[in-house]
């Protein structure tokens, strides 16, 4: 089986990593043309395309300025040890041992605005780019347009390597919606979880990220190899619940005391 999930905003290049195993993203060559286009617009223009703070702004401007190839461990950091949000709590990747990273690093995909897609230990420099950005580029008016067939082309690939025809999907919708998924020669299964809140079970945003991030973790650790594997996933509390489940959406639900 094959899992993608987003990538953060949040990053960590201060710590040091818990490897000192790299390899180098797929697509660097149209990361390399995108930061060229970026590195043209000004802090404020920045600030207006990501719709972020000025202080932001700046910080993105100053990324993109020393953004360089080759990169080494000295410029660049691990994705999987990079990112910092909510899906990256939930995985602790910080925990998982060698024979963990090599599984991860086989079986889980990162999608992401400025590198299109990244294996866990690929080296990655701090950027930030969502991939719902309307950010004109040399190859369409959005990085949907950029990314659409070369992410679906590849994971297409890494399937048919993998004698696979199953994708777990843990992206957000955002970011999923950058693979072409009638292109898609798998079964996607996305995977749904929900908290009881107000009388009723719901989508709670924070611990749905994190929940998919541990379920990454329990695939990897566990080495799952099949989606009906899934249903025993009952980290943090969730639980399978088959009343609210379909085959491509099995849901998980927690109700804290």
């Amino acid at each position: 089986m094959l899992m993608v999930v987003s990538p953060a905003k949040s990053l960590d290049f201060e710590s040091p990593a818990q490897s000192k195993k790299f390899t180098e993203p797929r697509f660097l060559a149209d990361s390399k043309k995108l930061v060229s286009d970026l590195k043209k617009l000004k802090p404020e223009e920045i600030s207006e395309l990501m719709n972020i703070s000025e202080t932001l702004g700046e910080l993105n401007f100053a990324r993109y300025a020393n953004w360089q190839m080759p990169f080494d461990l000295k410029n660049s950091k691990q994705a999987i040890f990079a990112f910092k949000g909510d899906v990256y709590i939930g995985l602790e990747a910080e925990q998982f041992s060698g024979h963990d990273l090599n599984y991860a690093q086989k079986h889980l995909r990162i999608l992401s605005g400025l590198y299109g897609i990244l294996r866990p230990l690929d080296l990655m420099q701090a950027y930030r780019l969502e991939m719902g950005s309307r950010f004109r580029n040399r190859d369409g008016k959005s990085l949907y347009d950029l990314w659409g067939s070369k992410l679906t082309d590849s994971l297409n690939i890494e399937l048919a390597e993998q004698k696979s025809k199953v994708l777990i999907n843990l992206a957000s919708i955002e970011y999923f919606g950058s693979v072409q998924t009638d292109k898609l020669d798998a079964e996607i299964i996305s995977p749904v979880f929900k908290d009881y809140s107000n009388g009723k079970y719901k989508i709670l945003s924070f611990f749905a990220k994190k929940a998919r991030g541990s379920m990454a973790a329990y695939i990897i650790k566990n080495r799952i190899d099949s989606p009906s594997k899934l249903k025993q996933f009952d980290v943090d509390g969730y639980r399978y619940s088959e009343e609210d489940s379909t085959p491509s959406k099995p849901v998980f639900l927690r109700r804290q005391k």
